[in-house]
């Protein structure tokens, strides 16, 4: 229950951190947007009023007698006025784009001309500040109108102050509708992130509750293969010693049944110090070339006395022909391993087949037997830990269920493959692949 719990708080933060992550980067990336956007469309208003500014500072350059007198003013300028009042106010006005409201202001920020179009009105609301200068800012006017400015100073005999300003009221409605548009881009980005990170999140710790339910029964497993020895000898031993003068002979079973038990649990420490190591990649091998042939007929000789004596009967079809790169004491525990499930597990009049042969660049070595055989369910499951399709004859016959996890260990430090699957008529077949 509390492994649970502490699975649930860990699907929690990670989904918890999954959310600011994406959040996080769709906020950004939605207002790096939205500053580019925006930065584009004031652009070409921006380099209008820098523009205006470079006329007028160019025209101020020059004398306002000299302008007045010029025959290029009387020739070529003069002609856009509609009388001969020409002053350099009038004069700038022309010469910079019509949409540029031009507002000139004395020393003291105080405007000069009055004239100044749809803004004659609304002098008293034209902000301005002497400190700001040379520098694009924005304004409102009578609440609704946006407009962009830009100050800048005239210097001559009296210094005098230039405010360009341009309305934007059609740039800043596309700005807004940008930021509508990014704003709601972001808000669906935020909400599909929520069920990005459960997704993902359930995904990636989805192996890790499949471990932690495997654990927790490969706990109780061992708990209970423990607990069951444990038991039986403390027991024995118990009733010895109220017996203290008891003939050892008459309490044989009682010493056989303890030293078995002790054997069992000998060999189930045993095993699991073989699966621990394989799960910390501390496993060594020690490969040598092998002639898998000579090998197997060696291994079998005891077990073909075995079978023999039980009625059942071990047949050799070895064909691969070849020496293999393996370590040899852990084949032999592998073949020990399918050899002696397939002896347990078959009857009278069984037959236990072994078979080698060279396929797709592969060894491969069959053991088949005609004996009981293993359900669907079993050949899914057959290389869990303690996994048992029959547990009570397992315990008949000593097994803990960790000796074909062990095989699968051995193959797969081999760089190969092993599968279980129906014999034919009847029993269990074992095919092993190995690196030729």
């Amino acid at each position: 229950m509390e492994e649970k719990e502490d699975l649930n708080l860990k699907l929690f933060k990670h989904i918890a951190y999954n959310i600011c992550i994406f959040m996080s980067i769709f906020i950004v990336f939605g207002l790096l947007v939205f500053s580019m956007v925006r930065a584009n469309i004031y652009a070409n208003v921006d380099k209008e009023l820098y523009e205006g500014k470079r006329k007028i500072l160019e025209l101020e350059d020059l004398d306002v007698d000299i302008i007045l007198n010029s025959r290029i003013i009387k020739s070529e300028i003069k002609g856009l006025f509609e009388d001969d009042s020409i002053n350099v106010y009038s004069i700038t006005k022309k010469i910079v784009n019509p949409n540029i409201i031009v507002v000139v202001r004395d020393e003291n920020g105080e405007i000069v001309n009055k004239d100044i179009g749809r803004l004659s009105e609304y002098t008293d609301e034209l902000e301005f500040d002497i400190k700001n200068m040379d520098e694009i800012y924005e304004i409102s006017i009578d609440g609704e109108y946006p407009y962009r400015g830009l100050n800048f100073l005239v210097e001559g005999t009296q210094n005098s102050y230039v405010q360009l300003l341009i309305n934007i009221d059609s740039e800043k409605s596309l700005v807004d509708a940008y930021f509508k548009i990014i704003s709601m881009a972001v808000l669906l980005g935020c909400v599909l992130s929520i069920f990005a990170s459960y997704i993902l999140s359930k995904k990636t710790l989805k192996p890790l509750s499949e471990n932690l339910i495997k654990q927790m029964e490969f706990v109780q497993n061992v708990s209970h293969e423990l607990r069951t020895p444990l038991t039986i000898i403390q027991a024995k031993q118990e009733l010895l010693l109220q017996e203290p003068n008891t003939k050892i002979i008459d309490k044989s079973e009682d010493i056989v049944l303890t030293l078995n038990e002790t054997k069992r649990l000998s060999k189930l420490v045993k095993d699991l110090l073989i699966l621990s190591r394989a799960d910390n990649n501390k496993v060594s091998m020690q490969k040598e070339s092998v002639n898998i042939d000579d090998y197997i007929k060696e291994i079998i000789v005891p077990y073909s006395e075995i079978a023999e004596m039980e009625g059942k009967e071990i047949i050799l079809n070895l064909d691969y022909k070849m020496d293999i790169s393996i370590d040899a004491s852990k084949i032999y525990q592998l073949m020990i391993i399918l050899l002696d499930n397939a002896i347990k597990y078959t009857e009278e009049n069984d037959k236990i087949e072994i078979k080698t042969y060279f396929k797709d660049n592969k060894c491969v070595i069959e053991v088949k037997d005609t004996g009981i055989g293993v359900s669907d369910e079993g050949l899914k499951r057959i290389f869990e830990r303690f996994y048992r399709e029959d547990r009570a004859r397992n315990r008949e016959t000593g097994g803990t269920g960790l000796g074909l996890s062990i095989a699968n260990v051995i193959v797969s430090e081999h760089n190969g493959t092993i599968k279980a699957s129906h014999n034919s008529p009847k029993g269990t077949a074992f095919t092993i692949r190995l690196p030729s």
